[in-house]
C-alpha cells in the first residue's frame, strides 16, 4: 500500500509548469529564429560590456553551449566577438544593430509569454505567486545542495530571460 500523501506534490507542480512554460517560449522564440539561450545572451550582452565566460555564467551555460550560442548569433549577424575596451586581453560579446532590434523583439516575445501564463490567475494570485517564488529562488531555493548523486538540472537559467 502507497503511503498516504500528506502535503501537496510541489515538486511535480513546479516541474512541469516549468516544462510547459519552456515549451512555449522555444516555440514563441522559434517564430523570429532565436532561442532562449540566444535571447539570454543578447539581452544580457546589451546591458554591459560582459565576456563570453561571464554571459555563459549568468545563462547557466557549459562552455560548449556557450560557444555553439554565440556562433549561431553571429552566423546570424546578431552578435560578434570583440575585444574588450578594457582588457584586451579579453574578448567580450557586442550585439549589433540587428541583434538590438531582435533583442527588443524577443524581449516583447518573453514578456508576453510570461503574461500569457499567468493570465489564468487573478491579478492579485499573480502578484502573490510571483512574490513567493521570488522569496523561495532568494532564499530557502536559492542554491542546490551537495549531493553523491547530482540532480540533472531541467531548467536552464538562460530561459528565464
Amino acid at each position: 500500500m502507497a503511503p498516504t500523501r500528506t502535503q501537496p506534490d510541489l515538486s511535480f507542480l513546479l516541474d512541469h509548469t516549468s516544462h510547459v512554460l519552456r515549451t512555449q517560449m522555444s516555440a514563441a522564440l522559434a517564430e523570429i529564429g532565436l532561442t532562449a539561450r540566444m535571447h539570454c545572451v543578447l539581452v544580457h550582452a546589451l546591458e554591459e560590456e560582459r565576456t563570453q565566460a561571464q554571459l555563459a555564467e549568468i545563462g547557466d551555460m557549459d562552455k560548449t553551449t556557450m560557444v555553439v550560442t554565440v556562433d549561431a548569433l553571429e552566423k546570424a549577424g546578431l552578435a560578434e566577438r570583440r575585444p574588450s575596451s578594457t582588457d584586451r586581453r579579453a574578448r567580450i560579446i557586442a550585439v549589433t544593430e540587428k541583434g538590438e532590434r531582435v533583442a527588443r523583439e524577443s524581449q516583447e516575445i518573453v514578456d508576453h509569454v510570461h503574461v500569457e501564463a499567468l493570465s489564468a490567475l487573478r491579478q492579485r494570485e499573480r502578484e502573490t505567486l510571483v512574490k513567493a517564488l521570488e522569496r523561495l529562488a532568494g532564499g530557502h531555493l536559492a542554491a542546490p545542495v551537495e549531493s553523491e548523486r547530482p540532480v540533472r538540472r531541467a531548467r536552464q537559467r538562460g530561459e528565464k530571460g
